[in-house]
């Protein structure tokens, strides 16, 4: 057993921290969510599955409060997001770190200024200290110092990522969201981004959100998957216990196919 899926055997709170109930969601006349339901554990690594346009994105968004949604609840640390008021929605975001996909970083500013904005727009200290902390955070992703003053035009696909996930951290958030984390990475990026996110996640004891359709990152440091299809959770489990339950035709043509098989027994 690797290092990285030794996790697994470790003991895993079963505190929810994120709770989604009865969801739906809907773009004029298309359906993405019908009561859909969905819980996340504290301290876990879940990877979220599911075929092209089945919603993925969107559900992290409608968790993170970036898109509303008709009907049903979601609860984050016991609260009800959609009752919050102002002061704890924000009080409620600094708990929360999200990567979007590319890094999303602001092409005009530089990687410090990038990693500084969930700073300038929550705490307040000065700029002396927020270019210390957020040279912490850059070295925490595996980045060089000297990245801190470069543009995101400068620097390759994995390293706006890790910039981006620098970011994604720059609060101390308890739950990271990482939306396609390792898409359009080689294997040797992907992989090396993959055990980044487990340093961390060890290290600080973070929950992780990850949407992704990466079968390496599925089984290397998920805890769990739960895979979106037919508008709703339909399964949820480890890649290897997916392909043991009962039929699903999307669940069998990705975790039973000649890729999952051969990363799994190869």
């Amino acid at each position: 057993m690797s290092e990285i899926n030794h996790k697994r055997a470790k003991s895993r709170s079963r505190e929810v921290v994120i709770s989604v109930r009865n969801l739906s969601k809907g773009f004029e006349q298309q359906i993405v969510f019908d009561k859909l339901n969905l819980d996340v554990f504290r301290g876990e690594v879940l990877g979220i599955v599911g075929g092209s346009g089945t919603g993925k994105s969107v559900l992290m968004r409608c968790i993170t409060g970036l898109l509303s949604y008709e009907r049903g609840t979601i609860e984050i640390f016991g609260k009800d997001v959609e009752a919050l008021n102002q002061r704890e929605r924000i009080a409620m975001d600094t708990r929360l770190g999200v990567l979007f996909q590319d890094g999303a970083l602001f092409g005009a500013l530089t990687v410090l200024q990038n990693i500084q904005v969930p700073m300038r727009e929550h705490l307040d200290m000065p700029k002396s200290m927020m270019d210390e902390l957020a040279l912490i955070k850059l070295k925490m992703v595996g980045l060089p110092a000297n990245a801190a003053y470069k543009f995101p035009s400068e620097l390759s696909g994995g390293m706006r990522k890790r910039a981006g996930l620098a970011r994604a951290l720059a609060l101390d958030p308890e739950i990271v969201f990482l939306d396609e984390p390792t898409s359009g990475l080689d294997p040797i990026g992907a992989a090396a981004f993959d055990r980044l996110i487990w340093q961390l996640q060890s290290t600080l004891g973070l929950t992780v959100y990850m949407v992704t359709h990466d079968l390496d990152s599925l089984f290397s440091i998920c805890d769990r998957v739960a895979v979106l299809a037919d508008w709703k959770i339909v399964r949820t489990g480890l890649p290897e216990e997916l392909r043991e339950m009962p039929n699903h035709p999307w669940v069998e043509r990705y975790f039973g196919g000649p890729r999952a098989m051969a990363r799994t027994f190869g």
